[in-house]
């Protein structure tokens, strides 16, 4: 690989660390305790997807229905 691809796959390699703690510090705050930050990095891909899935359907039920989430 040419340095400029190397510098490029560092990139993306880094955009994607720092969506994936976005993505487990989200987990955890909506879990309210339900989960640890160690549990949670423990969790499979297809596991924080379902999870996240489910946090975005309760927040769109919170809009729609008026209630409050928080």
């Amino acid at each position: 690989m040419s340095m400029e691809e190397i510098l490029s796959e560092v990139d993306m390699l880094e955009r994607e660390s720092k969506s994936l703690r976005k993505d487990i510090v989200q987990i955890c705050w909506y879990m309210r305790g339900g989960i640890t930050y160690d549990e949670a990095w423990q969790l499979g891909n297809e596991d924080r997807e379902a999870i996240g899935e489910l946090i975005k359907e309760n927040l769109e039920t919170t809009k729609t229905s008026g209630l409050p989430f928080f």
